[in-house]
């Protein structure tokens, strides 16, 4: 029976009994198991005696290499679980009953109190050098939102905010980062936040999911660990420099995943903590060490309490999507987290706080929680928003939604799905087996919204379509008036909303064409873009109005859009 050969082991043991064996520090440099010696790196040493026992309190492992083999001994020495898939942590953290049962005292430590089977998953990490090429850069275009509107409000002394990232004088290791993950330019949030965040401010920043806002908070933490040069390393309680509590597994896989990425050719080390996943399998992650640690808050105060992470070395507590882990129920849990943690008090460390609104539970957390904080609000953008309102309106109508490009159709497609707005799309980069399946899920109603490029659609017989948006109005009048002649056919009633931007001059160059149809097919045209005082002569438009109107064979709506929102 093999126990260790090369892989090193730091085991500390406080009086722990596995049926009738003993497990107790020595000495020598050691493992004795039924007379047979094991050698053991200096790291660690222990003695198994099968003579003797005593009352489990704890056993903690801390596991300096990844493949780590452990054995967890039960009824008899014979019986060794092998390897980090099938070993449980937190079976050698509780005592022996809660390790073998159920809370109701089923056998099989995979069932809960109600006896009902549990899965127990062990996440696919992504490699590392996966990261950049899965992950979806904000930063790329966001020239043409220079103009949005960013507010500041705080005390004292505020840093300017930045045009460019060269401006922060950050690590080669993480500039080049950057790079690598397609960051050309900062975002609104990004261009306040990072340097509010290096001038050691703590913040309360409204802005939306999709704007940037995780690298606002990732990119000075981790300049402020690397410039600080200490980094944790294995050990039985881990102690995060960096702390991100966040409302849901996926996000926090996500943070997770971006950490990695910019923290990429460094030491630092980020753990993910979530429920619904192997206790054990994350219990030896965070044993190795962990430098920024994202978590959930249940799994989180769980780990807390049985004293495998310790939070008073914590400088930098993260609230993610804080609205939203209100609105989860989790306040009292996120209270437990600062105060069981033993959290240093708020004067002491920096927080950062993140929500798409600001509510009045959201503005107590901030008080209790931030200190002298700097408030920041990001223009919201109302186009997307303006689209769910419409698709909200016209309910099951199967609607036909067109986009500019094959990113913003998988963008605009798995917004509306997360805003509850059951949603498919097709675009040139899909397999055929794809479109296949999304044009069928399409007809069938269970997905009544498709988000296509007009490339996708083109030459595709899509029957039943009810409803066409120009989400982004095409380059000639003769491609809206195919869009548009899409829905209404064979002399059914259809419906047509097209989005105009006064400020996007492929828009502008379309304004009067689309008048002169919009006039010829007997359309009520909306009163901004009607006469010289609402439209210049560059077609330019001001105001915000959807108007409808029903005719026999389509309706048309033109949307005006002056505030753009396509976080691409």
């Amino acid at each position: 029976m093999r126990l260790l050969e090369t892989r090193s082991i730091d085991i500390r043991v406080e009086r722990i009994k596995f049926s009738k064996y003993l497990l107790h520090p020595v000495n020598s440099k050691v493992l004795q198991i039924k007379k047979k010696i094991f050698r053991i790196p200096p790291a660690g040493t222990i003695l198994l005696n099968p003579a003797q026992s005593f009352t489990s309190t704890r056993l903690i492992l801390t596991y300096t290499r990844c493949l780590t083999v452990v054995g967890v001994l039960i009824s008899t020495m014979e019986t060794l679980k092998k390897g980090m898939e099938t070993l449980s942590l937190i079976d050698l953290l509780e005592p022996q009953k809660s390790r073998r049962f159920g809370e109701d005292g089923k056998k099989n430590s995979s069932e809960g109190g109600d006896g009902v089977q549990r899965e127990v998953y062990i996440p696919t990490e992504v490699e590392e050098d996966d990261l950049f090429s899965t992950s979806i850069s904000s930063g790329i275009n966001f020239d043409k939102y220079d103009s949005v509107q960013v507010d500041v409000k705080g005390t004292g002394d505020l840093p300017p905010k930045i045009n460019c990232f060269s401006e922060l004088n950050l690590r080669e290791l993480l500039v080049r980062n950057i790079g690598l993950s397609g960051y050309k330019k900062p975002t609104p949030i990004q261009k306040t936040g990072i340097p509010l965040i290096l001038a050691k401010r703590d913040i309360m920043a409204c802005s939306q999911t999709g704007s940037g806002k995780t690298a606002a908070f990732l990119l000075p933490i981790i300049q402020f660990i690397l410039q600080k040069g200490e980094f944790s390393s294995a050990s039985s309680q881990q102690k995060p420099s960096c702390l991100i509590v966040a409302p849901t597994r996926e996000l926090a896989i996500q943070i997770k995943d971006e950490a990695r990425k910019f923290s990429k050719g460094s030491m630092i080390k980020s753990v993910v903590l979530y429920g619904g996943t192997s206790v054990g399998y994350q219990c030896s992650q965070i044993v190795r060490g962990v430098d920024i640690l994202i978590a959930t808050p249940g799994r989180l105060l769980d780990l807390v309490s049985k004293g495998a992470v310790s939070l008073d070395a914590v400088q930098f507590f993260v609230l993610d999507e804080a609205d939203r882990m209100l609105d989860m129920g989790f306040l009292p849990e996120v209270k437990r987290i600062v105060s069981e943690g033993n959290m240093c008090c708020k004067t002491s460390r920096q927080t950062l706080m993140f929500s798409a609104t600001f509510p009045y539970e959201v503005q107590s957390c901030a008080a209790e929680f931030l200190n002298d904080y700097v408030f920041v609000t990001v223009e919201k953008f109302k186009k997307r928003q303006k689209l769910k309102d419409i698709l909200d309106d016209v309910g099951t109508l199967k609607t036909l939604v067109f986009v500019e490009t094959k990113k913003n159709t998988d963008f605009l497609a798995s917004w509306l799905s997360e805003n509850n707005v059951p949603t498919t799309s097709i675009h040139g980069d899909r397999l055929q087996s794809q479109r296949e399946q999304a044009l069928a899920d399409f007809r069938s109603g269970k997905y009544p919204v498709l988000v296509s490029t007009a490339v996708a659609a083109r030459g595709l017989d899509i029957k039943g379509v009810e409803h066409v948006v120009n989400y982004d109005l095409p380059k000639t009048v003769d491609e809206y008036v195919h869009r548009v002649g899409r829905t209404g056919r064979v002399g059914n009633k259809g419906k047509a909303t097209s989005f105009y931007d006064g400020n996007e001059p492929m828009d502008r160059t379309l304004a009067h064409e689309l008048l002169k149809v919009l006039r010829e097919g007997d359309i009520e045209i909306p009163e901004w873009m009607q006469g010289d005082n609402s439209m210049d002569d560059n077609g330019a438009s001001s105001g915000f109005e959807s108007h409808t109107r029903s005719q026999p064979v389509a309706s048309t709506s033109v949307i005006n859009n002056e505030e753009e929102e396509n976080w691409e």
